[in-house]
């Protein structure tokens, strides 16, 4: 006997809506931020009116100009703008030239700090979570307390977490590449 594969039911797990998480809430230290969006609610609402919920569970904190694996630590440019504006805007970026790696930012204005998404229920590694949300450019700057199309709600959920170095980023040296700046929820 052999089975499908079937994509995992991960909406019906926190099917009823909660509130949604404001700006105020991504307006802090990313290294608050971070670990508080693991067991949070990740919601896509798809052009076709399908709403998906997913539970957050791997995300990364990247810490500003001095951060030497943070996009900013090259300074302001148009790829990091976004991560300059106060937090609660989406920050998009392609790799591979194939996957949108979906980043929260976070902090105020000017001070550049954003959280990596690197796993959903159902969906390990940021490259399988932006495809199966289809993301696109067209995310980038959006703010999340009002965007119709991607949100962050509450969540009954507080699962125990663990906290690892970050993956990677071997070529921001030893100072940076050994900060315990990821958090997984542990299954």
């Amino acid at each position: 006997m052999t089975s499908k594969h079937r994509e995992p039911e991960n909406f019906l797990r926190n099917p009823v809506e909660q509130p949604r998480l404001g700006d105020e809430f991504f307006q802090r230290d990313v290294l608050q931020v971070a670990p508080e969006l693991v067991g949070k609610v990740l919601v896509r609402s798809f052009p076709t009116g399908e709403v998906r919920r997913f539970i957050i569970h791997e995300v990364e904190a990247y810490r500003g100009e001095e951060d030497l694996a943070c996009h900013a630590s090259k300074g302001r440019t148009s790829r990091t703008e976004v991560m300059y504006c106060e937090g609660g805007r989406i920050y998009v970026y392609l790799i591979y030239g194939m996957y949108w790696m979906l980043n929260f930012v976070t902090s105020e204005k000017d001070v550049p700090q954003a959280v990596l998404l690197r796993g959903i229920e159902g969906f390990n590694g940021p490259g399988k979570l932006s495809r199966a949300l289809k993301l696109d450019k067209s995310f980038y700057g959006e703010q999340l307390s009002v965007s119709a199309r991607l949100w962050i709600e509450e969540s009954t959920e507080r699962p125990s977490i663990i906290c690892t170095t970050r993956i990677g980023i071997d070529y921001a040296g030893p100072k940076w590449s050994g900060k315990l700046w990821r958090w997984v929820a542990k299954v």
